[in-house]
């Protein structure tokens, strides 16, 4: 799935209205940013746990969108954990997700996001149960 692609698919949802960016969206793996801006952050002046969450699991869940199985429609994320590390202020955030586990009913996806400085700012998991058609 193309970054233009997944746009036009992200049109007026949270992933659009978070100023989530993608690079790209292949089995198995992508890569996704956001610019953080004023709006990203708690009131404490820190990068809000939310915006973390939000840009992982968009991750998460376009990876699982382009490898789901042959007869699978969609998925639901049934769990996820976050580790929060570190944080971010200003300039990118990066999330690469990676899936763990593919199989016929879950996947299992990690990412990691970091900050401009290329440091761990929070290690995420969770676990998409995948829809068929009934």
């Amino acid at each position: 799935m193309t970054p233009e692609e997944i746009r036009q698919r992200s049109k007026g949802t949270l992933i659009e209205r978070m100023g989530i960016e993608w690079k790209y969206a292949r089995y198995g793996e992508t890569l996704a940013y956001i610019p953080v801006t004023p709006a990203h952050l708690a009131p404490n002046g820190y990068l809000h746990a939310a915006t973390v969450v939000a840009l992982a699991d968009s991750a998460c869940g376009f990876g699982c969108l382009v490898s789901l199985p042959e007869g699978a429609r969609s998925f639901t994320t049934i769990e996820l954990k976050s580790n929060f590390l570190g944080t971010a202020t200003s300039g990118d955030i990066t999330c690469k997700a990676t899936m763990a586990h593919g199989g016929r009913t879950t996947q299992i996806w990690d990412a990691v996001i970091i900050n401009e400085m290329r440091s761990d700012i929070a290690l995420f998991r969770c676990t998409q149960l995948l829809l068929y058609p009934k």
